[in-house]
């Protein structure tokens, strides 16, 4: 039988068909090119390719926008009706699972599915990006420790491994030997977009923005070509390392020229849209009508189903669009009485509700019930999703609320929790300041 570069069997496959396959995970692995009409000529070239199906399948689950979930059911009935060996059977067990919304239950399928299968990379990294769209640190990093001894250097995808391992490091605060290995990664594969930006996440979690805005610019030819998947989110980081020293005006530039050039409609660039405008927005730059163009494209998205914290970002641009009835609407589906059918609707009734009622509270000037909303619920965010570093935001928002609505004690304690992780944040220290002057303030009014 056939077998991919890693030497696993493939059902179903021709010899040009496999060759094809192997490029399209191969662009999955690098987030570059376009994988999805790379499965689409394997199966053209072999229709009873089973695992060019189940790719395709996984490419449009992990996307979490409600088109492509449709699509993904889809192609997971048509790959039940192939002749399937047992490690693409373990596939489709998983796949129905993130399509019925139930991540936990597909990362657990995977945990056991890379045991038995450690080369598997279509199920090493759809198992990582469960585990990120999830929020668990743990299995970010312990995932990839599990399989990472049965991987040799020779072995095709053995840097891809040492990439995602260097993410799973920082997300578990072992930035040391994060930074180690994605710079390892990186040097065995230049191209590999999602070991630079692990090391990104080490600097952005360390308070070190001039490191991050080197590392960003001199790695900029490997990562911000236009067949680039992931070079919004590498804009975005940079734009954040720019904006963490008052370059406000750099960080806007990057919005309008690199984040929003094209106005692309995936979610995933969607997201960082949103934060990086509100980011913006607390920091005290007028970001105009730029909220209108993104809460536009989220339509096709926040449905107030498959994903909270897209949707949550939907409701940042609603915020800013001042299309409060979108808000309302998302917050409304969230408190049905109706028992929870699934676990992202477990999610948005206990994780994604109080944020959004908090960052609408903020919005709307009620800071005392953004902090009470948004204190509560900081430490409960990780269980839906995201990087540390794009749940900061919960905390940049909650501490501008303190300072903003007087609460000079508890502000300044924020603040020093901040400065605490990222001593040498110079936005961490902006935050101080404002907080004792709010203090000082209060002081002079009393």
């Amino acid at each position: 039988m056939l077998t991919d570069r890693q030497g696993n069997a493939l059902s179903g496959a021709t010899a040009d068909a496999v060759t094809i396959y192997d490029q399209a995970v191969e662009a999955f692995n690098l987030y570059r090119g376009d994988p999805v009409a790379l499965t689409d000529s394997a199966i053209a070239a072999a229709p009873e390719f089973a695992m060019a199906h189940i790719l395709k399948g996984y490419l449009y689950a992990v996307a979490t926008e409600p088109e492509a979930a449709a699509e993904a059911i889809a192609i997971s009935a048509r790959a039940k009706d192939l002749d399937l060996n047992e490690r693409e059977r373990s596939h489709i067990v998983a796949l129905d699972h993130v399509l019925a919304n139930n991540w936990t239950e597909a990362a657990l399928a995977l945990d056991h599915h890379t045991m038995c299968h450690p080369h598997d990379l279509v199920g090493l990294q759809v198992g990582h990006l469960t585990d990120f769209f999830r929020g668990n640190a743990r299995d970010l990093r312990d995932r990839i420790a599990r399989a990472l001894p049965q991987w040799t250097e020779d072995l095709p995808g053995y840097s891809i491994v040492l990439g995602w391992y260097a993410f799973g490091l920082e997300e578990a605060g072992d930035y040391a030997r994060a930074e180690a290995v994605g710079r390892e990664a990186v040097d065995r594969q230049p191209l590999d977009c999602w070991a630079h930006h692990a090391v990104a996440h080490v600097m952005e979690m360390q308070g070190r923005p001039m490191d991050g805005v080197h590392w960003m610019e001199t790695r900029e030819p490997h990562w911000s070509g236009d067949h680039n998947f992931f070079q919004v989110h590498n804009w975005w980081h940079k734009a954040l390392f720019h904006l963490d020293l008052g370059r406000r005006d750099l960080a806007l530039s990057l919005y309008d020229e690199k984040v929003r050039d094209g106005n692309s409609t995936v979610a995933a660039d969607l997201v960082d849209a949103s934060a990086l405008l509100w980011r913006l927005h607390l920091d005290g730059v007028d970001v105009g009508d730029r909220w209108d163009e993104v809460a536009a494209c989220w339509e096709a998205h926040a449905d107030g189903t498959l994903y909270p914290f897209n949707d949550w970002h939907a409701a940042m641009a609603y915020l800013g669009a001042e299309r409060h009835d979108d808000v309302k609407r998302l917050i409304a589906g969230y408190r049905e009485d109706e028992p929870a059918a699934n676990e992202t609707a477990y999610w948005a009734r206990q994780t994604g509700l109080p944020l959004i009622e908090g960052f609408s509270a903020f919005w709307h000037g009620d800071h005392a019930t953004a902090v009470e909303r948004l204190h509560r619920a900081r430490y409960i965010a990780n269980s839906f999703g995201g990087s540390h570093a794009q749940r900061d935001i919960i905390d940049w928002t909650l501490t501008e609320a303190a300072i903003r609505g007087g609460m000079a004690d508890a502000a300044e304690a924020l603040a020093h929790e901040r400065l605490a992780l990222k001593p040498h944040s110079p936005v961490n220290h902006r935050f101080l300041h404002k907080s004792r002057q709010a203090g000082s303030d209060a002081t002079k009014a009393a």
